[in-house]
Order: C-alpha cells, then structure tokens, then sequence
C-alpha cells in the first residue's frame, strides 16, 4: 500500500510555518507528524503539498493509495482501521476527513460515492499555529510512550540530579551531567547524540531531539521540544524549536513556535 499525507485546508492556518514545509513535516512533541505515521504504519510516506514545495518534497503516486489528512497525529486505533481500508471507504472524525482510499492520488475524488467510516476515538489535530505549542504536552507524552515501550534507556550519570528518573529516557551517545532532571509532571527524552550541558534546570515535559544542544544555564520547563540540530540556552517555558533552529543566548521564549 502506498500512503500518502495530504495538507488539506489547514495550510493556510498553519502559515508561515507551511510556507516552506508540508504540514505533515511539522513537529509536536518528540517527532514530525510524518514520523508518527511512519511509525505507527511500519511504512514509508509521501507528502501532497503545494506545487512549488513538490520538487523538494515529491508525491509518490501509485494504484492502490491511502490518502491521510495530514492535520492528525495518529493513534494504534485510527492506524488498525487504516490498514484495513478499502476501494471507495473513507475515515471521518465527525465532518472531517481523515483517510481515504484511491487508485490515483492526483485525481480529486467524489467521496458522496464513499463508504464513511466514523472514527469515535479521541485524536490530536494540528489545525492553527498556537496548537503546535497549546498541544506539545499531549503529543510528547504519546510519543514518548511510544518511542520507548519495550526499550532501556541509555544510564544517566551520576553527576545528575533526577526526580521521577523512571519518566527519563536517553538514546544512544546522548549527555548530560550536572544538572537537575525533573520528569515529575511529564517525561524528559534526550535524542541520539544530543547534549544538556552543565548547570541546567530541566522540568518535563521536556524533549531534546538528536544533536541537539542545551548550552549552559538553562530553565526549562512546561511542555517543550528543541528539534534535531537546534541549540538552546536562557528560559523557556511551553515552546516548540524545529530542527536547525536555535535560541542560542540568554533570554525569555515562553509559548511560541520557532523554524
């Protein structure tokens, strides 16, 4: 099956961030949304966005093709209904449309002539700019359940001050000493090769993802995510820094979006 994420009518809501990214390139909690639906459907996917973003983010077109609004992260119980989908079904939430099987992405599709299937359960919809951040939290806990189920976090050196270290999870090659590490009111996940400097004040939920730095002095805290890459120091509360973005020096940064 070839799976395809669509923007839908929220690109405008989500301007400018979608000036230069799909939406499903945009990231809340830990992963893009693209990344969630990969995961969770063990499976490449496409983007179809704006024509002037498709040389950089080409559309895979195939016979048989699930088209998946891009707006929703995904659930195991939205993903088991997908992969069950077939010729002329469509997945709704109430009135919106969720995923729809066709034979040919490029054709706009009647779905009046659509089985609608309801889908009952809660989702998470990034559908205007200020959701990224208002909504960080919710989608860091869900991906950090998911990330790391069945898995061993990396040890945490001994340097570190850690409350709730059980809700603490290090990749592969990821640092940090002598800091305080707070996961009480939601998880702390630190990616692969990514680094908390010395002297930092961390309060989860907190998700730094690979390669990504805290400088030194930081406070941290409430729901935030610095994207692979990004650099980071001074105070933030409740943010979300893309990839290859950074707040490199002392500061405020209180629920924003950076990238």
């Amino acid at each position: 099956m070839n799976y395809i994420l669509f923007d839908g009518e929220v690109r405008n809501s989500l301007l400018p961030f979608t000036f230069t990214r799909p939406v499903a390139d945009i990231r809340i909690g830990i992963l893009t949304i693209r990344e969630k639906w990969e995961k969770y459907l063990n499976a490449t996917t496409s983007p179809k966005t704006e024509k002037y973003l498709s040389k950089k983010y080409p559309m895979i077109n195939s016979r048989a093709n699930i088209l998946l609004n891009a707006s929703f992260c995904p659930t195991k119980e939205l993903v088991s209904i997908i992969l069950n989908l077939k010729k002329n079904e469509a997945v709704f939430k109430e009135d919106l449309l969720i995923a729809y099987f066709t034979d040919d992405a490029e054709q706009k599709v009647d779905l009046s002539d659509y089985r609608k299937i309801n889908f009952e359960g809660d989702l998470l919809r990034v559908a205007n700019t200020w959701d990224i951040f208002s909504d960080n939290g919710i989608a860091l806990q869900q991906d950090f359940e998911m990330i790391t189920e069945g898995r061993q976090s990396a040890p945490i050196s001994s340097t570190n001050q850690l409350i709730n270290p059980e809700n603490i999870f290090l990749e592969e090659g990821a640092k940090v000493e002598y800091s305080i590490l707070n996961a009480t009111e939601g998880p702390i996940y630190l990616g692969k090769n990514s680094e908390i400097m010395e002297g930092n004040l961390i309060r989860g939920a907190f998700a730094l993802c690979e390669k990504a730095v805290v400088k030194m002095g930081a406070k941290i805290y409430r729901p935030t995510t610095i994207g692979p890459y990004g650099k980071v120091c001074g105070e933030i509360n409740n943010s979300v820094i893309f990839g290859y973005s950074s707040k490199g020096h002392d500061g405020y940064l209180g629920n924003s979006v950076l990238g």
